[in-house]
């Protein structure tokens, strides 16, 4: 085949549709096709019970998993990830609108829809501009401290549905006194039916699949058949309410979904509205991207294929931006969906393709038959899935490794059950780069020496090494900025004071990779201060565009010593007369 034209290539970084598309055959085709009933068969009663959990009309579900599919397979790069509703993003969105107050359906599912548009002409705009990195500034144990906290107060707001009984609010404190509040009021029957439900669910989460192979099922059979355990749950207490009247008890029920295709919709164009929507869509976007690249480069690596994080930006905010045209709410990848999806044999994102035209059949035929629905079914459904979030071990993770990182991962657990998912969400933002700012404000700085016999130089504290009592070389284990320009001053100052046999000071600088305009401000205040204590300051090991960047100031005209290219050079030119000490 020959190379694609270099028009051809730079419209194919664009439209990463056009790179799967070559060579796709009839035999990718089939894997495509068995994975998306696969997950078309999942997705179903998870698209209803998402809905049902961002406190929107159930079919707005099943719209969020039509068009922005189709929109990801075109501009998205990952090939397995599975875009659609998700737990914590539903959590998110019925925070948001929930803020507004708003009472009447039509304009809740109007402000989700902006609350889609929004977000997706966030992500889309990052992605034009290349801003995919600012993710990285997001502590990954953070953010599963943040989604085990999210999947506890998922879990919990679904006890309403489970029970039968009403239960307000986004905390866990709110929510516990409300279930509290309301439970002698609690529904038996419903209770039975979620109860119920829910059990069997864990069991075919556990145990269904042995059975099968155990009872002669091929592996493939017995997966498909697992997968579809919330479909038969959902068959099996649908009929069961249909038939018993169970509706006339008191069982509340999903009730008429509209049948047809999605309606294209516009969002709200209302300043108001949008400023009120802004923050929430932005954390959501942050959190639905970490979240949808954390599982796309899992799923690559494992076939050595590569994920674009920038188009993965433009790839969500364009399925985020269809969910708003049609009837839609914020949607992203999601990390079970995306498992199945691979391990289904999804070999390109036609699958999701496949998959929105499954969900596009159930619009069209199937809702009828989701009348009887009992909603205490969505919420097991609901609760099964998310507490495969739940992972309090990384609190004890955190604390064996690293006691700051247990603080700010305990923090954000505390304040997203405390305070809810937006709250706890800000907090995770603001705690992750305050911890990078922390870490980086506070560099690690090794006195060094050299190693006998090599011409290596290794800490002073944790090795036995060869020094000079007229020369101090100290190793700077970070880029140098405005963080941490002042702490590089002071621990200079406070090295030179204690001894005075020093005459010179070497700053090794093989791990900086930056200095900026304040780094370099306090290099020149550290030349000046210790030319004024008769001591002379060097640089070694510089890399060569932090030197380019240096040879374009002034501070190496004024240096009152040299650039040497390695330490051990420095050591030759610099060491004493009078010989060198064990440390």
């Amino acid at each position: 085949m020959k190379p694609p034209l270099p028009g051809r290539a730079r419209l194919a970084r664009h439209l990463p549709i056009l790179q799967w598309t070559q060579g796709y055959d009839r035999d990718t085709l089939t894997s495509d096709a068995i994975a998306a009933v696969i997950v078309t068969i999942m997705l179903i009663p998870q698209s209803l019970a998402y809905a049902l959990l961002a406190g929107l009309p159930e079919e707005m579900g099943l719209y969020a998993s039509i068009l922005p599919l189709v929109a990801y397979a075109v501009f998205g790069t990952s090939r397995a990830l599975a875009v659609g509703p998700v737990a914590v993003v539903s959590l998110m969105t019925a925070a948001a609108v929930g803020n507004l107050g708003l009472t009447d359906p039509a304009q809740i599912a109007v402000a989700a829809g902006t609350l889609a548009l929004i977000s997706g002409l966030i992500l889309t705009v990052l992605g034009l501009l290349r801003l995919g990195f600012v993710a990285n500034f997001l502590s990954h144990p953070v953010i599963a401290g943040f989604i085990t906290a999210s999947g506890v107060l998922i879990a919990t707001s679904q006890f309403k549905h489970i029970l039968g009984v009403e239960a307000h609010g986004h905390s866990l404190p709110t929510l516990l006194g409300s279930l509290l509040e309301n439970l002698a009021a609690m529904n038996p029957i419903t209770a039975v039916i979620g109860v119920a439900a829910t059990a069997f669910l864990f069991w075919v989460r556990k145990g269904l699949k042995p059975l099968l192979l155990r009872s002669g099922f091929g592996a493939r059979s017995a997966d498909i058949l697992t997968k579809a355990g919330p479909v038969g749950a959902v068959a099996v207490t649908t009929l069961a309410v249909w038939v018993l009247g169970l509706n006339g008890y008191g069982v509340a029920i999903v009730g008429e979904v509209p049948m047809g295709l999605p309606p294209l919709t516009l969002p709200a164009f209302d300043a108001d509205l949008w400023s009120s929507l802004f923050v929430s869509a932005l954390l959501i976007s942050i959190i639905g991207f970490v979240e949808s690249v954390s599982v796309a480069q899992t799923l690559a690596a494992k076939k050595r294929q590569r994920i674009v994080p920038d188009q993965e930006l433009v790839g969500l905010g364009t399925a985020n931006i269809a969910a708003s045209v049609t009837g839609g709410y914020p949607v992203t990848g999601g990390f079970a969906r995306s498992v199945v999806n691979f391990d289904a044999g999804a070999e390109t994102p036609a699958a999701g393709a496949f998959t929105a035209i499954g969900i596009l059949l159930a619009a069209l035929l199937l809702t009828p038959l989701l009348y009887f629905l009992p909603k205490a079914t969505l919420a097991a459904t609901i609760i099964v899935a998310v507490l495969s979030l739940v992972d309090f071990s990384i609190l004890s993770r955190t604390w064996r490794y690293s006691r700051v990182d247990f603080a700010a991962v305990a923090a954000t657990i505390v304040l997203t059950l405390g305070f809810g998912v937006e709250t706890g969400v800000s907090a995770g933002v603001i705690l992750s780069i305050g911890l990078f700012l922390y870490k980086t404000s506070r560099p690690h700085v090794a006195e060094v020496g050299l190693v006998p016999g090599t011409q290596h130089f290794r800490n002073i504290l944790r090795h036995t090494v060869e020094t000079d009592p007229t020369l101090v070389t100290l190793r700077i284990d970070e880029s140098l900025y405005f963080a941490n320009a002042r702490f590089l001053e002071d621990y200079v100052y406070d090295r030179v004071a204690r001894d005075e046999p020093i005459r010179n000071v070497v700053l090794m600088c093989s791990a900086v990779n930056e200095i900026d305009m304040s780094a370099l401000e306090s290099l020149e205040e550290i030349n000046r201060r210790l030319s004024d204590m008769g001591i002379t300051l060097h640089l070694s090991e510089v890399k060569g565009p932090v030197m380019d960047r240096l040879k374009r100031s002034h501070f190496l005209d004024d240096m009152t010593g040299q650039v040497f290219l390695s330490q051990y050079d420095a050591q030759r030119a610099l060491g004493s007369r009078h010989g060198v000490e064990s440390a």
